[in-house]
């Protein structure tokens, strides 16, 4: 409480008033409130999946019902509105959208260097000649390990770009990746999310992560089986369930090892190499029948490069093993901190008090890294193109092709992280969160969604730990449930909406030829989204009150 009087007190020196947010503006009804306080969401996922209009559009839309509410019923100040819209779109174009233009970039390099089409020569050599068996080693192996290294949606525009090259249909290849770019999420980037939910919170970290390490190793495990039936039927899963299981229970087992016994901050690059390991060597002495249905066509062992110059097969691994690399030095030699500048957004820093926590001061402080991940894929790109001998005029293509490949995805992310932003700094998302909050009993069935809601909004799990998590806990001690529970469940919730989120979907059509079709995917992945999270209800259901010993002991704070 110290910052929040702090902070009031700054204000009132400078002049200003802070806004103190309203929870029930709506005929001062919590429930009134919240059908107002979730119209800006509801037009997005209207205009996406029903009017099937672009994500840009539909994320506009979002963004201009969110200012109306907030400005004219939540009467949130037209100049905070406007701040905090700005510091939400600067924040997605840095450091998100900064990590997801050189991972295109990265991916550029690998296709005009000849080393994508090696990749995928070499899967083929290697694996069975069967679409079902590279759905798996791409969509769910190699997704996560993309996703521990990269995120914000570029492990689905890579992975789908691969399967449409081993014959899938764009939106099918978009879909299915979508689903798999779940369970690891929650670990992405070196454990961000944890970390962030443990500050927030106020508990520990290592104890958030053992408890997400066991709600999340269900869902991967059958992960495999989930998708598989949804391309092949029941039949592709008698045929393949072996290597079903082998990829799934891996990851899982994997998952729950690292997050429970290790460093939770290596779980994700743990467990998808584990997975990808498991899964490549259990294929050298187990195969699939062959079935010409899911056959590859031509299965070149070399490709060439601009120049006529062929490439070996095993090159295709060069680029994700540097990028895997550098990343993992980037992150535990903490580079990403040099030069940090801690920005206090004008106009918007301490402006607003967070009625639900006590009159808390809302902090807005943009923290500008020069070498944030982005940076580090960007080397991990250079130190590639010199690898492979890419000439400098060839690199500046790849960038413009990333440029112009882009550029939409990443006007639909800085829209709808402005729309975020205008939410949780005006109280319409405190409100949709205290209606949550004050089921009662009810309450288990609906905390998954928090997380859910906050992701699909930000596309980011960090950023729905820190809006929602600490509510999470506050709701679940009120009902006498188990705070550590509640907090990771919100985390696990979270992921389950990556496959929806407008930031990771357009993300994904941007290296395909579904450009505008972002309506068209969202429609098939929303149904798996709430199917997915309605099995993580009934975990947490069976861990609340059937198996209370599968939550970790933690010493609880003053």
């Amino acid at each position: 409480m110290a910052g929040a009087n702090s902070a009031s007190i700054n204000n009132r020196k400078l002049g200003r008033e802070m806004f103190h947010q309203l929870l029930t503006p709506v005929g001062d009804s919590l429930a009134l409130s919240f059908l107002v306080a979730v119209l800006p969401i509801v037009t997005v996922l209207v205009m996406l999946g029903i009017l099937k209009r672009p994500a840009w559009q539909a994320a506009l839309a979002g963004l201009v019902v969110g200012l109306l509410i907030a400005v004219t019923l939540w009467d949130l100040p037209a100049s905070i509105a406007g701040a905090s819209a700005l510091n939400g779109a600067v924040f997605a174009l840095w450091p998100v959208m900064w990590i997801v233009i050189n991972a295109l970039l990265l991916y550029n390099v690998a296709v005009a260097s000849g080393r994508f089409n090696a990749f995928r020569a070499w899967l083929i050599t290697h694996l069975p000649n069967d679409r079902r068996v590279m759905l798996i080693a791409i969509g769910f192996c190699f997704g996560a390990l993309l996703e521990g290294v990269a995120g914000f949606g570029a492990p689905v525009a890579i992975t789908a770009s691969l399967l449409i090259m081993c014959g899938f249909p764009a939106l099918d290849a978009l879909v299915f990746v979508l689903i798999f770019n779940t369970t690891p999420v929650a670990f992405g980037a070196l454990g961000t999310p944890v970390t962030v939910l443990g500050a927030v919170t106020g508990l520990p970290a290592p104890a958030l992560a053992a408890m997400i390490g066991r709600q999340l190793p269900f869902i991967a495990a059958f992960l495999p089986f989930y998708v598989m039936a949804l391309y092949g039927g029941w039949r592709s899963i008698r045929a393949l369930w072996p290597v079903l299981l082998v990829a799934g229970v891996s990851f899982g087992v994997a998952q729950f090892a690292a997050s429970n016994y290790l460093d939770y901050t290596l779980t994700d690059v743990f467990a998808a190499l584990s997975s990808l390991a498991m899964t490549l060597l259990f294929l050298q002495v187990w195969r699939p029948a062959a079935d010409p249905e899911f056959a590859i066509s031509h299965a070149p062992a070399e490709t060439s490069m601009p120049g006529g110059r062929s490439v070996p097969a095993w090159q295709g691994w060069l680029p994700w093993l540097v990028v895997t690399a550098v990343v993992i030095v980037w992150a535990y030699k903490k580079i990403a901190g040099i030069g940090q500048k801690a920005i206090h957004w004008p106009g918007l820093d301490n402006a607003v008090s967070i009625t639900l926590y006590n009159d808390k001061a809302y902090a807005a402080v943009w923290n500008f890294q020069p070498l944030a991940t982005g940076t580090a894929i960007l080397l991990a790109a250079l130190i590639t193109a010199l690898l492979v001998g890419l000439p400098p005029a060839e690199f500046l293509r790849c960038a413009l092709r990333s440029i112009r490949q882009i550029w939409q995805a990443v006007v639909t992310v800085m829209l709808i992280v402005a729309l975020a932003y205008v939410m949780n700094y005006s109280g319409l998302a405190y409100t949709l969160g205290l209606a949550v909050a004050s089921t009662g009993h009810w309450f288990i069935l609906f905390s998954p969604f928090l997380g859910w809601i906050a992701v699909f909004l930000s596309g980011s799990d960090t950023s729905g730990n820190a809006l929602f998590g600490n509510l999470q806990v506050v709701a679940a001690r009120q009902l006498q449930l188990n705070p550590l529970l509640f907090a990771a469940t919100n985390s696990s919730g979270g992921v389950l909406a990556k496959m929806i989120s407008p930031q990771n979907i357009a993300t994904g059509i941007s290296v395909t030829h579904l450009k505008d079709k972002e309506g068209a995917v969202l429609a098939r992945t929303f149904i798996h989204s709430i199917v997915l999270t309605l099995v993580l209800v009934v975990i947490v259901i069976i861990q609340q009150y059937l198996l209370p010993g599968m939550i970790p002991h933690f010493a609880a704070g003053p």
